[in-house]
């Protein structure tokens, strides 16, 4: 399936999912360049770019995981 032919209902009822496969790419240590060539990053991209109030960017919720992660292996 192409990203022309999703709608932004279709992308908004799956952003748990693409956030949750962005949180286990980021887990398994991908760097940024294999993160920004993911599906999860495009479809994060799309709906922030078409809704920008609503979601936040790939990059901004990569930043949110990774301090996530951070502060769970500090402890």
């Amino acid at each position: 399936m192409s990203t022309s032919n999703l709608s932004i209902g279709e992308l908004e009822a799956k952003y748990p999912l693409y956030c949750k496969a962005l949180k286990l790419l980021i887990k398994q240590g991908k760097t940024s360049a294999e993160l920004e060539r993911s599906l999860c990053w495009d479809r994060l991209r799309l709906l922030h770019r078409s809704l920008p109030r609503q979601y936040k960017s790939p990059e901004r919720l990569m930043l949110m995981i990774q301090t996530e992660f951070s502060s769970v292996t500090d402890a």
